[in-house]
């Protein structure tokens, strides 16, 4: 049994930015939870949200979209805490059995709503050229 995420696997994505850049804002974990996986919880975002935090939202929704595409991926090395301000909104469950506390869970982006509620992310060509410094 794995000491680590109480013997669940966890996929690392690799490639995938670590956090948004220049700041401290966490997009991926380095190991599993010892205490268990971090539950996904939907947060519902309040219109005055820090600046600073509205553009990690959106820095992590480019790094997945450049990362990811329209396709599904898995939960994985994904910090929690991030992917919880996206989902059931911009990120969705694949499967009809979602399970909130397992790595393994599949997602995917709702375009169409990432799309009106990031509209830069997929002006740019990918992560690398999304300019998280430049204000609408």
């Amino acid at each position: 049994m794995d000491p680590f995420g109480g013997g669940q696997r966890m996929l690392k994505h690799r490639g995938f930015p670590g956090r948004l850049p220049g700041t401290d804002y966490q997009f991926v974990i380095r190991r599993a939870n010892p205490r268990g996986v971090t539950p996904l919880v939907a947060r519902r975002r309040f219109p005055d949200r820090k600046p600073a935090d509205r553009r990690a939202d959106e820095g992590f929704m480019a790094a997945l979209w450049s990362h990811f595409g329209p396709e599904p991926f898995e939960r994985g090395n994904l910090d929690a805490g991030r992917l919880n301000w996206l989902l059931d909104r911009e990120v969705v469950a694949v499967e009809e059995d979602f399970d909130p506390v397992s790595y393994d869970s599949l997602l995917r982006i709702d375009e169409a709503v990432a799309r009106v509620s990031f509209p830069r992310v997929f002006e740019a060509e990918s992560f690398d050229d999304w300019d998280e410094e430049t204000e609408e």
